[in-house]
């Protein structure tokens, strides 16, 4: 496999940094987060990437999307990773979009796809129900009645959830928590009747909320796939989405990796550059190797999406490619506040975003143990 981008995703590439880079920097999470604003990101910068045509990547062309391929989203979330963007980009089209491409049936394919394409419709994966990622422990009850369902239960970081228009939500319509069977997914509308959100301050200033259902009733055409046996298809949303905050996750660390050598390039102290400390030269080049190699492993999982491998080959792919980058995100993250020195912990300077980023990234769908657990009982130890 080359490890190179073609043409086409290369131009993507250059373009969506452009794009992050004069109209999405830091400086704008910085405004968002201190102006408190409720919905977390900027709709005009949303439409944007919507008129773009980022929205619809990885929707098939029968439902308006451009079904360019999991590369070309991963150099988008790449480079919206280098500025830590505040956009419904990985709630909405690689989870919800996900949910919908691989779970809906057609009729709900045919209705939703284009509005998120068009960017009408936001959504927000409802999953977690404790610290520790585990699909298989879904409690959150789904009951059957007369019309319907009714959903209760509490869920915690759920991401956009204060912006969604719908939610995918994870429930429990049979069998006990930690069983492989009795997981049902369901096409929630926000403004039904028993929901209630309450929005989390990120350290990293990312949308996250806790939500609580009660009693929500739903109709049977709620459903997405089949009752009961969501757990399967739900894991492969969740391969789609590990691998694309992986892709994330890699634009953020190669900009604090970048913005660290350029410091310590210009950083005078007993009056030479502090690169020229043999010891920082050795621990900067350490860096730079894992980073390469966390480019390989996450091409090299984009490429399996967009080739159509077996699901465990992409599970296995989506584990190594979630843990190895977390692991490589935390060790540049720290590196650069020590390298910076003081100043790297002041709010004033930039550089502790990416800090906070690896933190909670590490965590979402799943942190570095869950990840390296999962991958040795893939290959079956």
């Amino acid at each position: 496999m080359a490890f190179t981008l073609n043409e086409e995703q290369q131009l993507l590439s250059d373009s969506a940094k452009d794009f992050f880079t004069k109209n999405m920097p830091i400086s704008q999470l910085r405004e968002l987060r201190d102006d408190n604003v409720e919905s977390g990101y900027t709709e005009s910068h949303w439409k944007q990437m919507v008129d773009l045509g980022w929205a619809g990547i990885i929707i098939p062309e029968a439902y308006g999307g451009l079904d360019f391929s999991y590369l070309g989203l991963g150099v988008v979330l790449e480079e919206a990773g280098r500025t830590l963007a505040a956009s419904p980009l990985f709630s909405t089209c690689v989870l919800g979009g996900s949910a919908l491409s691989l779970a809906g049936n057609e009729q709900q394919k045919e209705e939703f796809l284009p509005q998120i394409v068009s960017g009408e419709l936001l959504l927000a994966m409802a999953l977690e129900e404790s610290a520790n990622h585990c699909p298989e422990n879904t409690r959150t009850l789904a009951s059957k009645t007369a019309s319907g369902y009714k959903i209760s239960g509490e869920k915690c970081f759920v991401l956009d959830a204060n912006i969604a228009d719908k939610f995918v939500v994870v429930t429990r319509t049979s069998a006990e928590p930690g069983s492989d069977t009795g997981v049902t997914l369901f096409l929630v509308d926000a403004q039904s009747p028993g929901i209630s959100i309450v929005k989390r301050q990120m350290v990293d200033s990312r949308n996250a909320c806790n939500m609580t259902f009660s009693d929500v009733e739903v109709p049977a055409s709620a459903v997405l796939g089949e009752v009961d046996k969501g757990l399967k298809i739900l894991h492969e949303i969740l391969n789609i989405g590990q691998i694309c905050i992986a892709s994330e996750m890699l634009g953020s660390m190669q900009e604090a990796f970048e913005r660290t050598v350029e410091y310590i390039k210009t950083r005078i102290q007993f009056d030479v550059p502090l690169g020229s400390f043999q010891v920082l030269q050795h621990r900067s080049a350490q860096m730079y190797v894992e980073i390469e190699i966390c480019k390989s492993v996450v091409m090299s999982a984009l490429s399996c999406l967009d080739e159509g491998k077996t699901s465990a080959e992409i599970a296995r792919h989506a584990s190594l490619a979630k843990a190895k980058v977390a692991e490589t995100f935390n060790l540049v993250s720290n590196e650069a506040i020590q390298m910076y020195g003081g100043i790297g912990m002041t709010d004033e300077e930039e550089i502790g975003f990416f800090l906070k980023r690896a933190r909670v990234t590490e965590h979402t769908l799943g942190d570095i143990r869950y990840h390296e657990n999962r991958f040795s009982n893939l290959l079956g130890f």
